[in-house]
């Protein structure tokens, strides 16, 4: 599903990303992990168009359809090709309802009945979004408004879902939960990519992994044998390797 080559970046006088390749196939889930500041958000932007100065080849390879190149177009464009970002920190609407919220995610979408059917879907799924629906995004707790964004994002569609921090700054049973709608999610077809500083969490939920120390892959393979990598378990795990 999504194919990039040499990907770089360079921004500030900073190369945050140094011609990094990998791979997601389709209805996969594959995570990259690392430390804080090894380049994980950068790439995702990267990918997302938000950064635009990035250079190399990414390829939006939708099965029985002619591959796009995503590299030539802009941000607001990706929407229609079927990727969706998820933003670390949320990026809700805080002034408009969780209805609403929603709707926007399928603002490209010309098929009413179809955006009825997926809000209808997402929120029988999601009885704590249903019960505030008339609520305003900036009066959820942090899990609700993370469950709403990866929400919003699935109401557009996507081929690709990229994921940035899920996890972050949540209760455990609020990762639980989000989770369960990630996992869903690819279990519906949706490709993903997930970057998440919970190493063993992104381990444990995606096939496949790529470790990434300052701007460059060092480590990539299944994630359940990186489970049991020695220097993956002592750099990023937490465990003591005797």
């Amino acid at each position: 599903m999504l194919d990039v080559r040499d990907l770089r970046l360079q921004y500030g006088g900073i190369q945050a990303v140094k011609g990094i390749s990998f791979d997601v196939q389709c209805g996969e889930m594959v995570a990259l992990i690392g430390a804080n500041g090894a380049g994980k958000t950068s790439t995702l932007k990267a990918l997302a168009r938000m950064l635009p100065q990035a250079t190399g080849r990414v390829q939006l390879n939708p099965p029985g359809e002619a591959a796009v190149d995503l590299m030539r177009l802009p941000a607001h464009e990706l929407v229609a090709a079927g990727v969706a970002l998820v933003p670390e920190g949320r990026g809700v609407f805080a002034r408009q309802t969780v209805l609403e919220n929603l709707k926007l995610g399928a603002f490209r979408v010309k098929d009413r009945m179809l955006v009825n059917e997926r809000l209808e879907n997402l929120l029988e799924r999601l009885p704590r979004l249903k019960e505030r629906a008339t609520q305003l995004a900036g009066t959820l707790s942090g899990g609700e408004q993370q469950m709403l964004a990866i929400a919003r994002a699935l109401m557009s569609g996507p081929r690709l879902l990229l994921l940035d921090e899920p996890s972050m700054g949540l209760a455990p049973i609020m990762v639980e939960r989000i989770f369960e709608l990630i996992i869903s999610a690819r279990e519906s077809g949706v490709s993903i990519l997930l970057v998440e500083q919970n190493a063993r969490l992104a381990l444990k939920v995606s096939s496949r992994a790529y470790v990434l120390e300052s701007g460059h892959i060092t480590l990539s393979g299944n994630s359940a044998e990186l489970l049991q990598d020695d220097r993956v378990r002592a750099a990023y795990l937490g465990d003591a390797i005797s």
